[in-house]
Parts: C-alpha cells; sequence; structure tokens
C-alpha cells in the first residue's frame, strides 16, 4: 500500500512546534518571518499567519513599542491603498500620510489588552484595520461638508467624532439623516448636482460644468448656484435643530 504524503497546512508549516517557543522569538525575528509570509500569501502560496499575529499580540497586549514599530512599517502601505479607496477621501481636504497615522492611532486605541482575544485570526485584525482606515476618512468628510454647509458655532465637534469602530452603525445614520434633510432642501435638479458633485465626489466647479454643460449656461452660473445654496442651508431651522 502506498503510503500517504501529509500536506503541511497554513498553520503548521515551518512553525515553531509549541506557542512557547513562539513567543521566545525576538521582535526582528518575528518581523522578519511576518514579512516574509505576506509575500507567501500575495504569491498565492501557502503561508503561515502566526508570525505576525504574534507581532500585533506583543504590540496590543504586551504594549511592546518594537513590535509596534514594525507592524506600523509593514502595514503602512497597505493602509494607504485602504485609505485611497474610500470614496470620501477626496472630499476629506486631509492627505494620506495624515489618514495612515489616524487609522493606526484609533486601531490602537480601539482594541486595549482585555479586547485582543476577541480577535483570534491576522485576518480579523486586519479587517479592523481597515475599517478603522476608513472610519477616519469618513469622519474627516463628514466634518468638511458639514463646515461648508453650516456655521461653526452650529457644530457638536465632540458629537461629530466617532469613538469606537462599534459606533460606525449609529454614525452612517447620522450621515444619511443629514443628507435627506438636505436633499429635502433643494429645489432643482441642478442645485442636487452641484450639490453632490461638490461634497461627495470632490468635483470643483469647472469639472461640473464639463460634464453637465445642459444644466448650466457657465462656471460662473455654477459658483453663484453654490454660494446661494449655501446660504439657504445655514439659515435652515431643519439643519439648525439636527446640530
Amino acid at each position: 500500500m502506498t503510503p500517504q504524503t501529509t500536506v503541511p497546512s497554513p498553520e503548521t508549516r515551518s512553525i515553531p512546534s509549541t506557542v512557547a517557543q513562539l513567543e521566545r522569538m525576538d521582535v526582528p525575528g518575528l518581523a522578519c518571518r511576518a514579512q516574509s509570509e505576506h509575500q507567501r500569501f500575495y504569491r498565492r502560496e501557502d503561508y503561515d499567519q502566526r508570525y505576525a499575529y504574534e507581532l500585533f499580540r506583543r504590540a496590543l497586549v504586551d504594549g511592546n513599542n518594537a513590535a509596534w514599530r514594525c507592524i506600523f512599517e509593514q502595514y503602512t502601505p497597505l493602509v494607504e491603498h485602504w485609505v485611497r479607496r474610500t470614496g470620501a477621501f477626496t472630499v476629506s481636504g486631509e492627505t494620506s500620510d495624515y489618514f495612515v497615522g489616524a487609522a493606526f492611532i484609533r486601531f490602537w486605541r480601539a482594541i486595549p489588552p482585555e479586547r485582543f482575544d476577541t480577535f483570534p485570526s491576522l485576518a480579523a485584525l486586519l479587517n479592523y484595520l481597515r475599517r478603522c482606515a476608513a472610519c477616519v476618512v469618513i469622519d474627516a468628510a463628514r466634518s468638511q461638508s458639514y463646515a461648508d454647509v453650516l456655521p461653526e458655532e452650529q457644530i457638536n465637534w465632540n458629537q461629530q467624532r466617532l469613538g469606537h469602530i462599534d459606533e460606525e452603525a449609529t454614525a452612517r445614520v447620522s450621515r444619511e439623516e443629514f443628507w435627506q434633510v438636505i436633499d429635502g432642501l433643494l429645489v432643482s435638479e441642478a442645485e442636487r448636482v452641484v450639490v453632490h458633485c461638490s461634497y461627495l465626489l470632490g468635483m470643483k466647479p469647472g469639472e461640473i460644468y464639463a460634464r453637465w454643460r445642459n444644466l448650466f449656461a457657465s462656471v460662473e452660473e455654477i459658483y453663484t448656484l453654490k454660494r446661494h445654496i449655501l446660504t439657504r442651508l445655514r439659515r435652515s431651522p431643519e439643519l439648525q435643530q439636527l446640530y
């Protein structure tokens, strides 16, 4: 009878035989292996997540600064990719570098040591980090939109900031309500195009005119219409009641 051959799984390939041995590896060694496994993943080869997961554990549970620096260096390009793919990035008013730092800070604050065990895998941690990246961009874009539409003294900035990712659903409802009220205050297709393109898509008046020449006589008309819309919205009792 031909003996069966056991193929090592991603969980066991080239891994120290015990958790204790893994925990005894120094941070540079973990970071090197984590980076190596990261490259294997992108080549669609078998990979082992435990090195990177242990690096995150040391950073978040043990408070190991060296481990945290390694995580920041290794995953910054990925976080920046997520930031730039977030639709609100173009209207956020901030750079990708700013959001990368903000995403890591949010991630670190949201996962205290006692909460780490609720993330059983590297995939779970990275998914959470991706959500942090999206949320810091959305926060900034939302604040930018509110600042344009509402007088600053009417904005409760403390309320506008999300605390933890768990509050994302609540924040989404708030954003939807905000834009529903605005939509109800607009009186024509031209006004809706100006607001949608300016504050949700980040388009400039010249770009709007090039796309919707049938709605506007000139770029100057878009500037004028935008000023009139903002004046009306800032005086709106409905928006003042929201904020």
